[in-house]
């Protein structure tokens, strides 16, 4: 998770919500970081999950990351717990709880739902704290008029 962290601090000096993530395969071994880069590439599917993903599926030549682990700094969107789903990552380890945006554990609980093809193991709350004073301290900063 500190790889994942420290992705989402570059993110938010990008200027992008800090949200980083990094796959890792059987052996712990990183195939893969990102941190969001929506407003970077003007592409609302940059999350970090996503970029991340497809970065582990180039280097491993396959679609389906089986037996590789995603640690996230937030609970994924609906988006990303698909793609999460849809590649087979094995493991799932996310920091902050996201209960407006989330779909993991908010929201449409994509995992727990019939039409789910894959359910990964879920860890969430690891580096909890510091991962979301990372996301406070970013919406502070450009949202001054909210406490």
């Amino acid at each position: 998770m500190a790889l994942a962290l420290a992705e989402a601090e570059a993110a938010a000096a990008r200027g992008e919500v800090p949200v980083g993530a990094v796959v890792t395969d059987a052996e712990g071994r990183v195939l893969a970081s990102a941190g969001n880069r929506v407003e970077e590439l003007n592409d609302p599917s940059a999350h970090a999950e996503i970029l991340a993903i497809r970065a582990a599926a180039a280097k491993t030549g396959s679609p389906r990351l089986t037996g590789c682990d995603l640690h996230v700094t937030l609970e994924p969107c609906p988006m990303c717990a698909q793609a999460i789903s849809f590649a087979r990552i094995r493991r799932l380890a996310f920091g902050a709880y996201d209960p407006k945006g989330g779909g993991v554990e908010h929201g449409p609980r994509i995992y727990h739902q019939t039409t789910c093809h894959h359910q990964p193991e879920v860890v969430g709350g690891v580096e909890e704290r510091r991962a979301g004073d990372l996301l406070r301290e970013f919406f502070r900063d450009r949202r001054p008029d909210r406490s």
